[in-house]
């Protein structure tokens, strides 16, 4: 029981401050692409550079290795190729905690029977008090006791944590639709100045 409890702590110190420190950055990176009224590649540049090592970044990256991906359809289909890669990062090893929560009582409930059969194993012999009996049921309960409350804590943390991710992905999700909806229309307009340009050299 000591064992899964060290490693609920573990996974759950080390996902919770990597979830911080994602989501923090990614408000960050969310708000000034937001404030973007058209991407440039030079500013694109400097937001992969400020994103550093945040999921975030993989699909500004993206937009930014492939400038030539100014049709909807398709930038949509690579920045969700690129969603997808980076989302079991944000998972990982969020099965421990889950395989902990569900382990716990039953592992409890487990040595609480074995608990179970030494206290009454002392009945069959001579001079057995009720109290000595009474005594180890007791303890054997401790058992159940310490799993469930191992359980308990997990899953609080366990779906907090789940819900987080949940916010995560929104947010990537809605990086997405930024970049589509500033990469496009920029292109666009380039598109359209350029047409502009030719039109008036033919005159």
């Amino acid at each position: 029981m000591i064992l899964l409890l060290l490693v609920a702590l573990l996974v759950i110190v080390e996902r919770g401050w990597f979830l911080y420190r994602v989501m923090a950055g990614g408000r960050a990176v969310n708000e000034r692409v937001a404030n973007l009224p058209h991407l440039r590649l030079d500013l694109l540049s400097n937001e992969v550079e400020r994103a550093g090592h945040l999921p975030h970044a993989a699909l500004l990256s993206m937009v930014l290795s492939h400038p030539e991906l100014n049709v909807r359809d398709l930038l949509a289909d690579r920045l969700e190729e690129s969603i997808l890669h980076e989302v079991p990062k944000l998972d990982r090893f969020m099965w421990v905690l889950d395989t902990v929560v569900t382990l716990a009582p039953l592992l409890g409930l487990f040595g609480t029977i074995i608990g179970m059969f030494s206290a009454f194993s002392g009945l069959g012999q001579g001079g057995a008090v009720p109290t000595q009996v009474t005594g180890g049921v007791a303890e054997a309960l401790i058992a159940t006791a310490s799993g469930l409350l191992i359980a308990m804590v997990g899953m609080i943390f366990l779906n907090s944590m789940n819900n987080r991710i949940r916010l995560l992905v929104h947010q990537l999700e809605t990086l997405k639709q930024m970049l589509i909806n500033r990469f496009v229309h920029a292109a666009d307009a380039a598109q359209g100045g350029s047409r502009t340009v030719a039109l008036a050299a033919g005159h």
